[in-house]
């Protein structure tokens, strides 16, 4: 869906709110951002799944369930503090902050609320360590990201990136109670893929962006910048994804999910960069940077999810 001004559209209307809570079980659910929580889980269940030693099932369940929660708890606050420009753009204008569903003291408590809960969840069940990285994950969510970066700076999605790339080194941390070099290679995967994939929705939404005062990418720097950018950051990803089988925490299976993974992905990304230079028509372009991110979405998923089936087959074997 392309980008236009939706700002009298009826998806940004507030609905009537019902007695007591402004909305049903559902729109609660909607505020832990679900589709964003469950690649948290993933994450982090790979982490905590490659790492060495074991956790006993039910610790295991319990500091997945905490990530998870806390997860939605950083989503649920950030559509607290975000429901004004939440309202103005097509993707988020159905959410439940700006149509009125849910008040912000709501969405503000229920944040707090799911904050605490995982921390001292995550912290007094399975280690301390797991639930100081969690809490500052949701910290640096909420106060780096959303409150800081978001509004003022082009650079928001590289430093506020650092939140979505937390997870695997939470589940890491949850199994053996420290952080490693392999948790921190799992972290910068994230990091670095971070850029490409959001710039490529940015450069689509860019008009959205630009409406509301958040200064992405294409917004400040325009279109061939964000492009260079996206191609850059895709050159490094692809060596890095791969790192992993170089350190021994993937093996030959991994490798070739990575390579082959990586090659597609730096194709689309030269593929956005080609388009940004070359006389093509706008929905060349729109189409290349929509191809990048849906693809985006499923290297990162192909990467963790090499990384579990071999330790799954591996433990089965041995």
């Amino acid at each position: 869906m392309s980008s236009g001004d939706t700002s009298s559209g009826t998806a940004a209307l507030p609905s009537a709110p019902v007695d007591g809570f402004g909305g049903d079980v559902g729109d609660f659910v909607a505020l832990m951002k679900p589709r964003v929580m469950s690649l948290v889980v993933f994450t982090a269940l790979v982490g905590m799944v490659a790492a060495p030693g074991g956790i006993h099932p039910v610790l295991g369940a319990i500091a997945i369930l905490a990530i998870g929660v806390g997860a939605g708890a950083s989503g649920a606050l950030n559509m607290w503090f975000d429901a004004d420009i939440d309202a103005r753009m097509t993707r988020t204008a159905g959410r439940p902050s700006p149509r009125g569903r849910v008040t912000p003291q709501e969405a503000l408590s229920f944040g707090i609320i799911l904050s605490v809960l995982s921390v001292l969840t995550l912290g007094a069940i399975v280690n301390w360590v797991a639930g100081a990285l969690l809490a500052m994950t949701i910290a640096f969510y909420l106060l780096v990201y959303t409150m800081w970066l978001k509004r003022r700076t082009p650079q928001n999605i590289v430093i506020g990136g650092a939140a979505g790339a937390f997870p695997p080194m939470i589940g890491w941390a949850a199994v053996t109670g420290d952080v490693s070099l392999e948790s921190v290679l799992l972290f910068l995967i994230i990091f670095i893929w971070t850029p490409p994939h959001f710039w490529a929705l940015a450069l689509y939404r860019c008009k959205e962006y630009e409406r509301v005062g958040v200064p992405m990418l294409p917004v400040v720097s325009g279109h061939l910048e964000t492009r260079r950018q996206i191609l850059l950051y895709s050159v490094l990803l692809v060596p890095l994804g791969a790192a992993p089988a170089l350190i021994g925490l993937g093996g030959r299976a991994y490798l070739a999910v990575s390579l082959v993974s990586g090659a597609i992905f730096l194709s689309l990304a030269w593929r956005v960069y080609r388009d940004g230079t070359a006389a093509t028509v706008e929905e060349d372009r729109e189409r290349s940077a929509r191809r990048l991110f849906g693809f985006s979405i499923l290297y990162l998923f192909l990467l963790f999810a090499a990384l579990l089936v071999e330790r799954v087959v591996g433990a089965l074997i041995g």
